[in-house]
């Protein structure tokens, strides 16, 4: 197991570490953190299998820390001097709780937890995966979304374009409707089938069969649904090509 340690005192860190050490055939400490910022960064391109957490930190809180997170696909454990923090802990989803000094034998059963909600993530992963295969293989015209812990199925037909929101796009689908989901415009592009939709710019994927009209001399097109969307100088030779 990979863990990050975020706590702003650093003796407490160095005594967490000392602790995991006992364990170092289950669990190793990837990184650890003073600064919750440089943690924030770190973990927007890294994934641990759990995080221990402090409470009470100068810049920014444990809980605050929690809610600046785009996910959390890990376990969370947090630590604190302090037991007023349980029920808070619970409501923000961490698998434990741990108070400080840090007890061995507690540890020990926290690292059981932490492999446990490994396994189930793994499971997890693993079905979406085979969904997201089976789909890709034998339906060309349906694809899989993961959103707000379900699986969706849609039908290409219905998703008129997608719009970039930095590490959100949204799908804007027939009847007005639409569809946020935690994936990068380029995520959701490798799996809509290249047949039918086009990146026609950095921040738009277009239905190739919803377009309504070209305005050449103005460099956008009209969709189905009436939004106007702008065609990158660089992608419209591709695009003609594509019409």
């Amino acid at each position: 197991l990979k863990a990050v340690i975020i706590d702003d005192e650093p003796k407490a860190i160095q005594s967490l570490i000392w602790e995991l050490s006992n364990f170092k055939d289950e669990i190793e400490v990837m990184q650890s953190f003073t600064d919750p910022e440089e943690a924030l960064e770190f973990l927007a391109s890294n994934t641990p299998d759990c995080l221990f957490l402090d409470v009470q930190m100068p810049t920014i809180g444990g809980f605050q820390f929690l809610e600046q997170l785009d996910q959390i696909n890990f376990a969370v454990v947090i630590t604190t001097a302090y037991d007023e923090y349980a029920i808070k802990a619970l409501k923000h989803e961490a698998i434990d709780y741990l108070l400080k000094p840090i007890d061995s034998d507690d540890l020990k059963e926290t690292i059981t937890k932490i492999k446990k909600h490994s396994d189930r993530f793994l499971s997890a992963s693993k079905l979406e995966n085979m969904l997201l295969n089976f789909n890709s293989k034998y339906d060309k015209k349906r694809i899989t979304i993961n959103t707000d812990g379900k699986l969706l199925f849609l039908d290409v037909d219905d998703i008129i374009y997608v719009e970039s929101d930095g590490n959100y796009s949204t799908l804007f689908l027939q009847d007005q409707k639409k569809l946020v989901v935690t994936k990068k415009l380029k995520e959701v592009d490798a799996i809509l089938p290249e047949h039918y939709f086009f990146r026609i710019h950095n921040s738009y994927i277009i239905n190739l069969n919803k377009i309504k009209a070209f305005i050449k001399n103005e460099g956008y097109v009209v969709m189905d649904s009436n939004h106007k969307i702008p065609v990158a100088r660089q992608r419209k030779s591709d695009f003609l090509e594509k019409l």
